[in-house]
């Protein structure tokens, strides 16, 4: 079948909404409201559409929008947000979305956007178009009685801070500026737009996706300064015998200080009637575990890849984050789509990333570069596995000790 790969129109945008729920197994039923919420928040020209040339009917979907990526050091730099990537079951492997995708790299690398990021349903298929996995994800369930915490105090903060209980209203007047704070001080954290704050806090909604209402918990300190922010639900679950058995699931938790946050993780783990915490997404080394007395009462759920990027500017990259230690690198960078392969000369104790003619220390995908960007991936595992060739002994010890950080990043958001 033949199919035309372009942007859509307006009036096309609640057609490409009811392919979009389709290719996610979900309802199809798309309503006016929704097409204008989605309408209201989006650009249509990075909105693309694959239309059947036999039936007009558009078969697949795709959709970017701009992004700020906090990476090493707390630089943000640009990125394209690749999103809503479906394709009817009817029109797989007919190569929609490599048209879909070539087409977005390429106008992103010319709209000057430093690297893509997106976060990858399914692992196989991004590796071919130059996305490397570079943040993980874990969760853990805590089982509060194990936990060896004083429940009848471990819900007052130590510090001299206070926990209160907040309604979405409020979590909207005071949630972007903290998440601001702590997207700066987190490499792999997003920005949040107007449209993340009105859906996650109910103000706006999509008939697809109803609103579950949430409770909200903010951390201020002994000065009254908001440090951290909470966002749960409950389920109800009680045995025959009337006993207790339930369960908070965390929606979201941030937070700018240890503090702050071990304060709302023995806030949560204090609550009658809870048995159960689980954590939602966390970075693998997050301190929840270790907030608690006995770090074994919190069970590990989900460890897994989860932000993916692909480097687009090699030397705007490179010269965007901060290295830990000194050192000259030369990479010679192989990328299929032609967008950033080349040499480049990284200096690590200037920050500064040049292209050059100088001999290469490593050779490797832009693929594996991106996976090495945020420092969640070792140099030395990836030479390994094969994907990153040394050329000059050392130089993969010498990339590890570059490219890693102390802390492993974090992405919080789904996008």
């Amino acid at each position: 079948m033949s199919a035309d790969v372009r942007p859509i129109a307006a009036s096309e945008l609640g057609e490409w909404l009811r392919t979009l729920n389709a290719g996610f197994l979900t309802p199809a039923r798309v309503t006016d409201a929704d097409v204008a919420l989605r309408a209201k928040y989006s650009d249509l020209a990075r909105i693309l559409g694959a239309f059947d040339t036999r039936t007009g009917r558009c078969v697949a979907t795709f959709r970017s929008f701009g992004q700020r990526l906090t990476v090493p050091g707390g630089a943000a730099v640009p990125s394209s947000a690749l999103s809503n990537v479906a394709v009817l079951p009817t029109h797989r492997r007919q190569g929609l979305l490599t048209r879909m995708m070539s087409a977005e790299l390429a106008a992103a690398r010319a709209r000057g956007d430093v690297l893509s990021t997106l976060i990858a349903a399914e692992y196989p298929i991004y590796g071919r178009y130059g996305f490397g996995p570079a943040a993980s994800l874990s969760e853990w369930e805590i089982d509060v009685p194990r936990t060896g915490l004083d429940r009848r105090r471990s819900g007052r903060p130590a510090d001299g801070g206070r926990i209160d209980l907040v309604d979405a209203a409020e979590v909207l007047e005071v949630g972007p500026e903290l998440h601001e704070r702590v997207r700066a001080a987190t490499p792999g954290a997003v920005d949040r737009d107007e449209r993340w704050w009105r859906l996650a806090t109910g103000l706006e909604e999509l008939s697809y996706r109803p609103y579950t209402e949430k409770l909200h918990a903010v951390y201020r300190t002994a000065d009254g300064e908001v440090a951290g922010l909470a966002v749960y639900t409950a389920d109800d679950h009680w045995t025959d015998a009337k006993v207790p058995l339930n369960t908070v699931q965390v929606k979201d938790l941030i937070a700018v200080t240890p503090d702050a946050e071990r304060a709302l993780w023995h806030f949560l783990c204090s609550i009658d009637w809870v048995m159960k915490v689980r954590t939602g997404g966390r970075a693998p080394d997050d301190l929840v575990t270790r907030f608690l007395p006995d770090p074994r009462s919190a069970r590990p759920l989900t460890s897994a890849d989860y932000l993916w990027v692909r480097l687009l500017d090699v030397v705007r990259a490179l010269g965007a984050r901060t290295y830990a230690v000194p050192g000259v690198l030369v990479l010679e960078v192989a990328d299929a789509a032609g967008l950033a392969d080349g040499r480049y000369r990284l200096d690590a104790g200037t920050g500064t990333c040049e292209r050059t003619e100088e001999p290469a220390d490593l050779r490797l995908d832009v693929s594996a570069l991106s996976s090495l960007y945020l420092g969640d991936e070792s140099a030395v595992r990836l030479g390994a596995l094969g994907l990153v060739a040394e050329l000059r002994p050392g130089a993969l010890t010498l990339a590890d000790a570059v490219f890693r950080t102390a802390r492993r990043p974090w992405c919080p958001d789904l996008f």
